[in-house]
């Protein structure tokens, strides 16, 4: 039995070994339906003590993040963030797109960190993890309500979306690029609409995110796009139209990493190529393992998101040459950290009586 869920990227829910039980279908043709189901995505909810960390890691060092929600609706099939969902009990597969952690409280554990004598100003970075900007945002506005905090502090922050519902706010990313505090990413893996919605089914279509691209930058918020991940055989070949569209749509910069197939990523990355591109799916794993060392994934800091070989410096000779040639011109962005304050606080109001 084949089954294929349209609209998710993951069509299998793999182990969780962190869990010492799980559901298997053993004898299929006794079942009047699969035991994996299209269900709809269910919110769920976690209030932190504290929503900003640390991101160790000698790739990016002394960076912060914080993530609004756990979890993910586009169902990017290749997202490194998969892997987390097992910490909460659930699988990096199905679960990861259907299973969203919400933490509501967020904007009120950012200002109890920000208001710390203790803290020390430095870019916090949406989303670490999963995109702030998944369509949960629409209705609960934690997203917004932290942007707003880091307003009042002002605050520097950067962030990273494939979603136009940033546009919503507009208002607040402007008054913070007056003071030269945000700084935005949009990721943009592929100008093949067909290809985009396998790999990334519940994402806004690339011509809209360009258009979020020259909206932001029409707007005086710096703005660039992420190519991420690249994968060779897959979307490698769009490299320089990629960088081309962005820079002709107001994009100041752009980074790139390429895939990594990391703890279940590898088994959930495997099955969805298979069936979606089964004519291509065994020369696609081999370049990803010819830039890994011979493996899917690769935990090694320094070269995990670089990758190595032939294939991986080509690529890269690639992207720079596409980047030097259409955003030769662009200025990098600087945040100014000296405009940082802490609102005073107010009274309680039964003081008054």
């Amino acid at each position: 039995m084949n089954y294929y869920f349209k609209g998710r990227g993951s069509q299998i829910n793999t182990d969780n070994k962190y869990l010492k039980h799980r559901y298997v279908t053993e004898h299929e043709e006794m079942l009047d339906e699969p035991l994996l189901s299209n269900e709809k995505t269910q919110i769920y909810y976690e209030h932190p003590k504290k929503i900003v960390n640390v991101v160790k890691s000698p790739d990016i060092p002394g960076m912060y993040s914080m993530n609004p929600y756990q979890g993910c609706e586009h169902g990017c099939i290749y997202c490194y963030a998969r892997n987390t969902h097992e910490y909460w009990g659930y699988s990096a597969g199905l679960d990861f797109e259907r299973k969203i952690i919400a933490k509501p409280n967020a904007p009120q554990v950012l200002e109890k960190q920000l208001m710390n004598k203790n803290w020390e100003v430095s870019p916090i970075m949406f989303s670490g993890n999963t995109d702030c900007y998944q369509p949960v945002e629409r209705e609960l506005k934690i997203t917004r309500q932290m942007l707003e905090v880091l307003l009042k502090f002002k605050h520097p922050a950067s962030m990273i979306t494939k979603n136009n519902l940033i546009l919503r706010d507009m208002d607040i990313l402007q008054e913070m690029a007056k003071l030269k505090l945000i700084h935005v990413m949009i990721s943009i893996t592929s100008l093949r609409e067909e290809l985009r919605q396998k790999m990334e089914p519940r994402t806004v279509t690339t011509k809209n995110r360009l258009k979020v691209v020259e909206k932001l930058s029409n707007a005086g918020i710096p703005v660039g796009v992420m190519t991420a991940p690249i994968i060779p055989g897959l979307n490698s070949d769009e490299i320089p139209q990629l960088i081309e569209a962005a820079a002709n749509s107001g994009a100041q910069r752009a980074g790139m990493t390429l895939v990594r197939l990391n703890g279940s990523i590898a088994d959930i990355f495997k099955d969805w190529i298979h069936k979606n591109f089964p004519d291509r799916a065994e020369k696609v794993l081999n370049h990803i393992a010819a830039i890994h060392g011979g493996q899917l994934n690769d935990s090694r800091y320094g070269t995990r998101m670089r990758g190595e070989g032939n294939i991986a410096a080509s690529i890269h000779q690639l992207f720079n040459m596409a980047v030097k040639k259409h955003m030769v011109s662009k200025e990098r962005f600087q945040y100014d950290l000296t405009v940082f304050e802490r609102p005073k606080p107010q009274k309680d109001q039964l003081e008054l009586f």
